[in-house]
């Protein structure tokens, strides 16, 4: 494999390579699956209507016509973009700076820490995002997407409007990026000690990637079956049909919480992961660094310190 690279690990180059490649791909791949979002929303807003993913997709396109499976499309694109660009870009920020803190932790303490730290700030630029793009794929008439709906909201509930989901949007989206990243890692390790038995730089570029489109998917079921509760919450409060959550969780019942709308987010989610993290990777790797996985340098420092 070429060790040349155009871009230094652990720069201001190589965090910026970071965030752009998770901007790109969870951007682009978000925008592609819109479709399946807006049936998923409106399966966990009025589960009776919107029973299952076949004759959901028939309603949607009787009543509203084939248009209506991409409402909400450029908050998916945007939104979706901004938080993977801070959730990449920042988990691997994190990752080193608790790899280099925490020398004497368990690595999974730090995958954890830092998948956690990343997905708050993460979530914090797609919370405004995700309050419009809900409203326009459940609510036709409320907004066409964010250059009307971003006022619409302003002006009725002011700040708190984007944020009123927050907590929620937490709720789901820690859970499942300490889940997904802890998982990939742990997968990523699995497959280059016990199925490959080489070292990452060893392996071509194909392989890698290989090896993290099938880490990134199983990743993403895990994490998906974690964080489908909280997913129906945020949708249950932003369209206002419950308006807190411990009222959500009454109206939702409890083992609707973890079955509604499982199925199609677990279609969506799998493959979106899967083609983000092989984006993401193939940008990293475009640039002449290795794929993602492991604590590098705070292992290789570890290894001389012990020499």
């Amino acid at each position: 494999m070429n060790n040349r690279r155009r871009v230094e690990e652990f720069t201001a180059g190589y965090y910026g390579v970071c965030a752009a490649g998770g901007m790109l791909s969870a951007g682009v791949t978000h925008l592609s699956i819109t479709p399946l979002d807006v049936l998923k929303v409106n399966m966990q807003v009025n589960p009776i209507k919107y029973s299952g993913i076949l004759s959901g997709l028939t309603t949607l396109c009787r009543e509203e016509g084939a248009s209506a499976l991409w409402r909400g499309w450029s908050g998916k694109l945007f939104g979706y973009g901004l938080q993977g660009g801070c959730k990449f870009g920042l988990y691997e920020y994190f990752k080193k700076l608790y790899g280099d803190v925490l020398v004497d932790q368990r690595k999974g303490v730090i995958f954890f820490l830092s998948s956690a730290t990343a997905q708050i700030f993460a979530d914090v630029a797609l919370c405004p995002f995700e309050a419009v793009k809900i409203r326009v794929q459940t609510k036709p008439t409320f907004a066409k997407g964010l250059t009307d709906g971003f006022p619409k909201i302003f002006a009725n509930e002011g700040i708190y409007g984007f944020y009123k989901g927050l907590l929620p949007l937490w709720g789901r989206n820690l859970p499942f990026s300490m889940v997904m990243f802890t998982t990939f890692e742990n997968t990523v390790e699995l497959m280059y000690d016990n199925v490959i038995r080489r070292k990452k730089e060893d392996c071509s570029r194909s392989q890698q990637l290989a090896v993290t489109c099938l880490s990134g998917y199983t990743a993403g079921a895990v994490g998906t079956v974690i964080s489908n509760p909280a997913d129906n919450i945020v949708s249950s409060l932003y369209n206002k049909t419950s308006p807190t959550v411990m009222q959500a969780v009454k109206n939702i019942g409890l083992v609707n919480l973890f079955t509604r709308s499982l199925p199609i987010r677990i279609a969506i989610v799998g493959p979106v992961v899967t083609l983000q993290w092989f984006f993401y990777d193939s940008i990293k790797l475009f640039s002449g660094l290795p794929a993602s996985g492991g604590l590098r340098k705070h292992l290789k420092d570890a290894e001389l310190i012990g020499c």
